[in-house]
C-alpha cells in the first residue's frame, strides 16, 4: 500500500520523505490556504515546490465545475511537472473531464467520492485513482471502511486498473484498516502516519534495554 501525505506544508512534506515512506502527496484548496499560499502563480509555484520534493504522485485540485474550465486549468496544471495528477470532483461534468483528460493521456484523480457508483462512474471513464473519504462518511455515522470494501470488490471483479486512494485519513486504525481490505493508496496527515510508530510495549522495551547498556558502562 502506497502512503501519500495530505498536505500543502513543505517541511511535513520534507519530514515524510526523510522517514522513507513517502509515495506521494495529496493537496487541495483548503490545505493551500491554510498555508497562506494565494494568488494562481504562488499556487502554481506552491505544486512546482512540492513535486521537488517527492518522487511520487502530486495530486493538483481543479477549482472550476464547468467542463471547459477544469479542461482548462488540468492542461496548465500539468505543464508544472510531469508528476501531476489532476484532481477533479465526482460531478458529472467531473466524469466527463476525466474521460477526456483519459483520452488525452493525462492522470486524474477523481475526488469527493462517497458511494460505490461513483468510484464505478470514475473507473469506466478512466481515473488513475478514486478518493473515498472515510472519515467525513464516519462523521455522519456511515462505515466509511465499508465503502472501501466495496469498491475493491467491485474493481477485482471487473478488473479495473483504478488505484483506491482512501481519503480523509483520521487516525492509525483507518490506515490499518485500509490495508487490510485491500486500499491501493492511503492519503493521511503526518500525525496519522507517524502514529503508526508509536506503541507502549517499544517504549518500555527500549528503555529497559538503554538501562541496562548503561549498567555494562558501555
Amino acid at each position: 500500500m502506497k502512503f501519500f501525505i495530505d498536505t500543502a506544508n513543505l517541511r511535513e512534506i520534507e519530514e515524510a520523505h526523510d522517514l522513507g515512506v513517502l509515495d506521494g502527496v495529496t493537496t487541495n484548496p483548503s490545505l493551500m490556504a491554510k498555508e497562506g499560499i494565494k494568488g494562481k502563480s504562488a499556487i502554481l509555484a506552491h505544486y512546482k515546490a512540492i513535486c521537488d520534493i517527492t518522487d511520487g504522485d502530486v495530486s493538483a485540485e481543479v477549482i472550476s465545475t464547468d467542463l471547459e474550465g477544469m479542461i482548462r486549468e488540468g492542461e496548465e496544471l500539468v505543464k508544472i511537472d510531469p508528476k501531476i495528477v489532476v484532481k477533479i470532483p465526482m460531478i458529472k461534468e467531473g466524469v466527463k473531464a476525466i474521460s477526456y483528460f483519459t483520452k488525452k493521456g493525462i492522470r486524474t484523480n477523481c475526488t469527493l467520492v462517497f458511494s460505490g457508483g461513483q468510484a464505478l462512474l470514475a473507473a469506466k471513464a478512466g481515473a488513475t485513482y478514486v478518493s473515498p473519504f472515510i472519515g467525513r462518511l464516519d462523521d455522519i455515522s456511515f462505515d466509511g471502511m465499508d465503502l472501501i470494501h466495496q469498491i475493491r470488490t467491485v474493481y477485482d471483479n471487473y478488473g479495473y486498473e483504478t488505484q483506491i486512494l482512501a481519503a480523509s485519513i483520521r487516525h492509525t486504525i483507518h490506515i490499518m484498516k485500509c490495508a487490510e481490505v485491500g486500499a491501493d493508496v492511503i492519503t493521511s496527515p503526518l500525525s496519522s502516519i507517524m502514529g503508526l510508530l508509536n506503541h507502549p510495549l517499544t517504549t518500555s522495551g527500549l528503555e529497559k534495554f538503554i538501562s541496562d547498556a548503561q549498567k555494562l558502562n558501555l
